[in-house]
């Protein structure tokens, strides 16, 4: 089914999809004002600001195949808002570490990133993230270039993979492994139509070229 809405009313589809976004956020801080966060208050900000950084990055993800099958090509206009939320709340969840659990004592969170390897890899995630939000801008495509642009941005699916190695990690000490599989799937599911279609794309691409051939050879003879 076509759709294409109209710039009004894409206008206010943003708009709203900006507010629910926040919605995560907003609520963290709620239960911050009314003494909601639990026993472990650290632990649960934690907890949810890396929760939402996976959920945006899937939904990041699933922008593309998703214009595929509905043929939405306006979708890809709502990519890169989800990927700076993800961002947004990946910054909130290594700003909780670094504050409460290092006091903004720089020597001190390398040493744990360094001795830690689920640490490790979560940094990693969030270091390699920084030069995706930066270039996402579109001044800084022109800059870059198409293509360079978009090998650089590929780079999500290597973040989203370390991600979710981070959130296995942290699990394996409660062996609750649930939602690290499931967002483990939707990633893998993901990549894999990404391939798919890269694959069936350049075999189309063959196509002609061995018929041009073909035609080629009976004309000379």
């Amino acid at each position: 089914m076509s759709f294409t809405p109209t710039p009004k009313q894409f206008k206010w589809l943003k708009a709203t999809l900006f507010v629910l976004a926040l919605i995560p956020a907003g609520r963290l801080l709620v239960y911050a004002f009314t003494d909601q966060l639990g026993a472990n208050p650290i632990e649960f900000i934690t907890r949810a600001t890396g929760d939402w950084t996976l959920y945006f990055l899937c939904i990041t993800l699933a922008v593309t195949p998703l214009r595929r099958l509905t043929k939405w090509n306006w979708l890809v206009k709502l990519r890169r808002m989800s990927g700076l939320f993800a961002f947004f709340y990946v910054s909130l969840h290594f700003t909780t570490f670094f504050w409460f659990d290092h006091f903004f004592d720089i020597g001190e969170m390398l040493k744990d990133v360094y001795k830690r390897p689920f640490i490790t890899v979560g940094f990693s995630a969030f270091v390699l993230l920084i030069p995706l939000a930066v270039t996402s801008t579109n001044g800084m495509i022109k800059r870059l270039g198409g293509k360079r642009w978009q090998w650089l941005h590929r780079l999500v699916y290597l973040v989203a993979m370390l991600g979710i190695l981070h959130f296995w990690w942290m699990r394996a000490g409660k062996h609750n492994f649930e939602k690290p599989i499931i967002f483990g799937t939707i990633v893998g599911v993901l990549l894999l139509a990404r391939v798919y279609w890269y694959l069936k794309q350049k075999r189309a691409a063959r196509v002609p070229e061995r018929g041009s051939g073909r035609q080629v050879t009976s004309a000379s003879s």
